[in-house]
């Protein structure tokens, strides 16, 4: 049995005692650095329930930029008519449907092009070398989109696509001089986790795409699932708190 789908086949009482189990679990907070975001920037949940999120790809992804804020997304798990449901639809999408190697040479094969694919609500940019093809289609899916949401050097990515001008972003550490010589209609923050805007926010790096993944998962559903998530991936870090 897949380790979420006992949550779908268990009766409602079991799964409230599971999820006041992982609730009461989570880690006790920190103090990291973090976005000067509002903590009522909430967003609305689609008619229908379901919340498509496309992992925008190309060569060269970062593996954990994207696989982090996938496990977020896929652990999220919400009562719905006396079961609990998974709301987040995850795909991938690049320019072909052929085979791309990420970090370190894994192979990830795009479920869709930028062509088919479904329209999101969420799209996630890793680091990555990225392509015309990319910025195209970031330009095409930002305005109906919630959050497009960049991390480590994915932010690049989003500049040369036009979409940061004028905004606050941050990258990856080690690129914060690149970044602000290619970029310089964008205020960059350095030091923080993420920055949080209407509808783009951007990650540091690495792990930090995961605490911006858990603060999307907060704005539509509530600090109590956001906990109950990261109480599940054994995630202690507190730096998507708000």
């Amino acid at each position: 049995m897949k380790r979420r789908q006992f949550l779908k086949t268990t009766s409602s009482t079991g799964a409230a005692i599971f999820a006041a189990c992982l609730t009461s679990c989570a880690a006790q907070p920190g103090q990291p650095q973090r976005s000067a975001a509002s903590a009522n920037n909430s967003l609305k949940i689609p008619e229908g329930g379901v919340i498509p999120v496309a992992f925008a790809l190309s060569d060269g992804a970062t593996m954990i930029d994207f696989a982090g804020p996938w496990e977020v997304f896929q652990d999220v798990t919400v009562a719905t008519g006396g079961r609990m449901e998974q709301p987040f639809k995850l795909f991938t999408v690049s320019e072909k449907t052929e085979p791309i190697r990420t970090s370190a040479g894994m192979k990830v094969v795009p479920e869709y092009t930028f062509d088919t694919a479904p329209a999101p609500k969420i799209v996630v940019i890793p680091a990555q070398r990225g392509n015309a093809a990319l910025h195209k289609y970031l330009q095409k899916v930002y305005e109906q989109t919630d959050v497009t949401m960049s991390v480590c050097t994915g932010a690049f990515q989003l500049g040369r696509a036009g979409l940061l001008a004028g905004k606050e972003a941050t990258t990856h550490h080690d690129f914060y001089d690149q970044f602000e010589k290619q970029f310089p209609d964008v205020k960059l923050r350095r030091g923080l986790r993420f920055v949080e805007g209407p509808k783009i926010s951007t990650a540091g790096g690495l792990t930090s795409g995961i605490d911006l993944a858990l603060r999307v998962v907060e704005r539509y559903f509530g600090r109590a699932i956001a906990e109950q998530t990261a109480a599940y991936m054994e995630y202690q870090s507190k730096g998507w708190v708000v």
